[in-house]
């Protein structure tokens, strides 16, 4: 029986392995057993932590949300209950932005929800 070597498609496989190890550190960017288990945990991570992002900048801008309130003499819960019954539909990310680059912008959409 003759001998089988795979040929390209294992070595497109591979390749495609440690292109995407480059940059990790000792074996784990030249040997393939090694580079897999890397990027397979690095993929892992990936993906996790895109959602993990999107958790954390909603935190930051509630934060920056709720300390821009409390100057303006409400607290985060309260403003944005009013903002919805003043059917004022601007989101966290927005509000964030306003609160730390124009305050006074920030303090206008505060006293149209008050009211």
């Amino acid at each position: 029986m003759p001998r089988a070597k795979r040929g390209f498609k294992a070595r497109a496989r591979r390749k495609k392995i440690l292109k995407r190890a480059e940059g990790f550190a000792y074996r784990r960017k030249n040997t393939i057993r090694r580079a897999a288990e890397a990027v397979d945990r690095a993929m892992r991570y990936a993906y996790r932590d895109r959602h993990a992002r999107k958790r954390d900048f909603r935190q930051l801008w509630i934060t920056r949300i709720g300390a821009a309130a409390v100057l303006n003499g409400l607290n985060y819960s309260t403003l944005i209950a009013k903002l919805k019954q003043a059917d004022i539909r601007l989101d966290r990310k927005i509000l964030s932005d306003l609160a730390v680059f124009d305050p006074s912008a920030f303090s206008a959409v505060v006293q149209q929800a008050i009211q």
